[in-house]
């Protein structure tokens, strides 16, 4: 099987309802695909006439489904007429074996919706039926590409809109606005994508009770320079904090090898000496952990190419973001977090717990300056499967 790229378009009712995660999920678990790029759009109306016009065109799926799903595309990705904001709408791309079939069995087909939860759209989609076999009402939930041919169209289309169409929507129709209104940043940590599974998906979920509204979304790998910029304010509390354990820690091994009691003012100076090193271990750790990296080790030359372990970076706003996000994310310590928060739900232990997210709109905003949630993935992936 050739490994290819496809792409979902998780509609903009499936988002403002908080069921992208459970779309991701779905998909992610039953293809063993990987999610290797996102991106939110809020498309011009010019954007998604010619989207339209490609789903009509496209030789891939019955006539009737296809002016169907255009039709739908035609009225419901565009600027909403009523307040002139623009609908969301996240692009994921999925690489691996088989994808294009793959997701074409996993979205499902329009005509054949059951109520089995087969299939993305028995789950998140819906068509309702008069008694003479009308449509009454239509919801597909995702749009995809079912052949190569439509996929490269599709991609070579969106491509062209995405610096100007794609980002962080803050205007998007149906997001906050208002003295109180903030913009947070969550990263999904690397642990959840060691495989393809249901994980990110579900952290989603979770943060959906939030009532947020998701404005940006990126596939991300740090690299070594922006992780030590990013989680540089920690090295200088470990470098401190761990002083006094390490002092204490070392005595007892020492007494435990040697049969050493050190006086207190021997224990200070080793704790002096040592705890920096140990604080800075702990440090270069967090930064392994989060770019599959370790710095020492990566040449002053390399350290801002991009990491070999993924996240997922997602950027929240609403009114008391920052606060909200953090009350579902829980403690540090997924062991003193509380039922339904993520770190209970997913964490590990302090450093492998699921998440992150900003404790403050000011290091929301330095944090987005350090990983850039609006810059396009999206072009370098078309590119390297289908630009020739």
């Amino acid at each position: 099987m050739a490994v290819e790229l496809a792409f979902v378009l998780v509609n903009p009712y499936s988002i403002s309802k908080s069921r992208t995660g459970g779309i991701i999920s779905r998909i992610t678990s039953r293809t063993g695909l990987d999610l290797v790029a996102t991106r939110m759009f809020g498309p011009s109306q010019e954007l998604v006439d010619r989207y339209a016009a490609i789903l009509r065109e496209a030789k891939d799926m019955p006539a009737e489904e296809a002016a169907i799903i255009a039709d739908h595309v035609q009225h419901n990705y565009g600027p909403n007429p009523r307040t002139g904001r623009r609908r969301r709408v996240l692009m994921l791309l999925f690489e691996g074996d088989d994808a294009i079939a793959k997701i074409r069995d996993a979205v499902g087909s329009l005509r054949k919706l059951t109520t089995s939860g087969e299939s993305v759209r028995d789950t998140f989609g819906d068509l309702i039926l008069d008694d003479q076999g009308k449509i009454q009402y239509v919801e597909p939930a995702v749009t995809i590409g079912r052949s190569l041919e439509t996929i490269k169209k599709v991609l070579a289309l969106w491509s062209e809109y995405t610096d100007r169409d794609g980002g962080l929507i803050d205007d998007g129709d149906e997001v906050a606005e208002g003295a109180d209104v903030q913009r947070t940043l969550v990263i999904i940590k690397p642990d959840n994508f060691r495989f393809p599974s249901s994980r990110p998906g579900n952290i989603i979920d979770l943060f959906s009770a939030s009532g947020l509204r998701i404005i940006g979304a990126k596939i991300h790998r740090m690299s070594v320079a922006e992780g030590e910029e990013f989680y540089g304010p920690v090295q200088e509390v470990l470098r401190n904090k761990l002083k006094g354990p390490v002092a204490e820690r070392a005595n007892a091994a020492l007494k435990e090898e040697f049969g050493l009691t050190l006086s207190e003012e021997v224990k200070k100076q080793l704790g002096e000496l040592v705890g920096p090193c140990f604080g800075d271990e702990q440090f270069y750790q967090i930064i392994e952990f989060m770019t599959g990296q370790r710095p020492p080790d990566v040449p002053p030359t390399e350290k801002h190419k991009p990491g070999t372990s993924r996240c997922l970076v997602l950027i929240y706003k609403g009114a008391n973001a920052v606060e909200r996000i953090r009350k579902i994310l829980g403690p540090t310590d997924p062991s003193k977090a509380g039922p339904g928060s993520v770190r209970k739900e997913y964490g590990k232990d302090i450093m492998i717990n699921a998440a992150h997210a900003s404790d403050s709109p000011e290091n929301a905003v330095r944090e987005m300056g350090i990983v850039k949630p609006q810059a396009d993935t999206i072009r370098p992936w078309f590119e390297k499967y289908y630009k020739n």
